[in-house]
């Protein structure tokens, strides 16, 4: 007879995760000595110490805490799969569903779908990722997440993509560089004047291949892989960049102002949408979010980002 529960198992899952029990607290929303004791009770049932106390760093999975965290992920995995089963023949949405999000947007968007989803679905337990893109695919394909906001930047044909938002690329420039005045650019206007790339695997490519139309090479000035710093940046007149979602503010983090004009011209606007694994759509919980956001789109709760609603 099994003398431990799922319960004690996601516990030791978020210590192992966090490296902390504090962190774990935090993510679980669980007292730091119920976590305690439950890991104390997993070594004592298990006859194995799964960490080793470093006071000053937190704790370190044990060679046997490692494999046993692998399986723990694995049983959590497939318990959360009865659920789901249980769900879709009842009819009902409940159950955990992970959520990742491209982290260039995740500040505009996630936060607000993740609320009302929540507050419609009260029994659906929801975990929020930011990942940049290549993290994202590679989660989806270990089950780590079940479902991600992302852009259509090189899709592998494995995933399935469900657009919402068509979002045309913007550049954005501080108050004082000699394009602000214009009520658009084009991408030869732009390659004359050092840029602020944000260099995030694909998304870097994608901007750097906007350039390509008219056979001219960017003058990349600074990079960074932070969407707020670029933003803080380009306020600084270090010099323009390129994004796809409007942001809420016409200042930059750091109080700059920042103008953001339209591209003219051919380039190439990207799809914002929801990636799934091919069989995810079987899951309540993940059709009932896609349902969702779709509505947020269509019900025009998004219009803030700009784009053109596809949903």
């Amino acid at each position: 007879m099994l003398r431990y529960t799922l319960r004690q198992l996601e516990y030791f899952v978020a210590v192992g995760e966090t490296g902390s029990i504090a962190r774990a607290s935090e993510r679980i929303n669980v007292s730091s000595p119920s976590i305690s004791s439950a890991i104390s009770q997993l070594e004592a049932e298990f006859g194995l110490p799964l960490f080793v106390r470093q006071h000053a760093q937190g704790l370190s999975l044990t060679q046997a805490g490692r494999e046993m965290l692998v399986q723990a992920q694995l049983v959590l995995r497939e318990a959360g799969a009865m659920m789901d089963i249980a769900g879709d023949i009842a009819g009902t949405v409940r159950g955990p569903l992970s959520v990742g999000c491209l982290l260039t947007f995740a500040q505009l968007v996630l936060p607000t779908l993740r609320k009302g989803f929540e507050a419609d679905f009260p029994d659906v337990r929801m975990r929020q990722h930011e990942m940049n893109q290549v993290e994202l695919f590679s989660a989806l394909r270990r089950s780590e997440i079940d479902v991600a906001l992302t852009y259509d930047l090189e899709l592998p044909a494995d995933l399935q993509f469900t657009a919402l938002v068509l979002l045309p690329p913007i550049a954005l420039l501080s108050a004082d560089h000699p394009l602000a005045q214009q009520t658009s650019v084009t991408m030869d206007d732009l390659s004359k004047h050092p840029m602020v790339l944000l260099d995030l695997p694909l998304s870097a490519d994608y901007f750097l291949s906007l350039f390509d139309v008219i056979g001219e090479k960017p003058v990349i000035a600074e990079r960074t892989r932070d969407m707020a710093v670029m933003r803080s940046m380009v306020g600084n007149d270090f010099g323009y960049s390129i994004a796809n979602v409007r942001p809420l503010s016409d200042t930059s983090p750091d109080g700059n102002p920042v103008r953001v004009l339209p591209i003219a011209g051919e380039v190439r606007a990207l799809r914002m949408g929801l990636l799934t694994a091919q069989d995810a759509a079987r899951s309540n919980a993940v059709r009932a979010f896609i349902d969702y956001a779709s509505n947020l789109v269509a019900t025009g709760q998004l219009d803030r980002i700009g784009g053109q609603p596809l949903a």
